[in-house]
């Protein structure tokens, strides 16, 4: 029996020593493999969110842009829209200026001349403030861009491809012609052999 406790003691402080060691390694063993394993989540978990925050930075840089690019582009397209109403406007005022000047040409010593060009000097200052000009006198070279030639005529005393008459009146816009002027051209004298 002796032997038999004996053996149940050394088999207690056996296993106590290995519970012991046990426990001690993993008293020891845990806190320094929890250390290294929190440092090694820490470490995936910054690198996580450094990729996240990258992605995120990436999309605001990203979004900005497309701001920025709408901007622009709803800009151009209200300056766009904005000079084509002026333009049509400018074109339906043009139909009026016409109709006072036929009105001038027709009566050219009527009574009512003078009222007339009064009105059409204030109708030339107004489309002048508005930065819209006459195109198309006596005595200009013919430019098809700025001209729309509706007849010839023998040069006489002035240069072929000159303006020598203007039965219509042209307009820019800046620099833009909105109506070529109808121009009577001189042209080269036929010489017959």
């Amino acid at each position: 029996m002796p032997s038999s406790r004996g053996i149940d003691i050394d088999d207690g402080r056996d296993q106590r020593g290995a519970d012991a060691g046990g426990q001690g390694t993993s008293v020891h063993g845990s806190p320094a493999a929890a250390a290294s394993g929190d440092a090694a989540g820490e470490a995936t978990g910054t690198d996580a969110l450094n990729d996240e925050l990258a992605r995120i930075e990436d999309r605001y840089r990203r979004a900005l842009a497309d701001l920025d690019n709408y901007r622009k582009r709803a800009s151009r397209e209200v300056e766009r829209r904005t000079a084509e109403v002026r333009e049509s406007m400018t074109i339906d005022w043009l139909d009026v200026v016409d109709s006072v000047e036929r009105a001038i040409q027709m009566e050219p010593e009527g009574p009512c001349r003078e009222g007339l060009q009064a009105v059409m000097q204030q109708m030339d200052s107004v489309l002048q403030r508005h930065g819209v000009t006459r195109t198309g006198a006596p005595g200009e070279a013919f430019d098809p861009e700025r001209h729309n030639a509706v007849a010839t005529q023998a040069a006489g005393g002035t240069l072929p491809h000159t303006v020598v008459e203007v039965p219509r009146s042209g307009f820019a816009l800046g620099d833009r012609v909105i109506r070529p002027a109808q121009v009577v051209v001189a042209r080269a004298p036929v010489h017959s052999d």
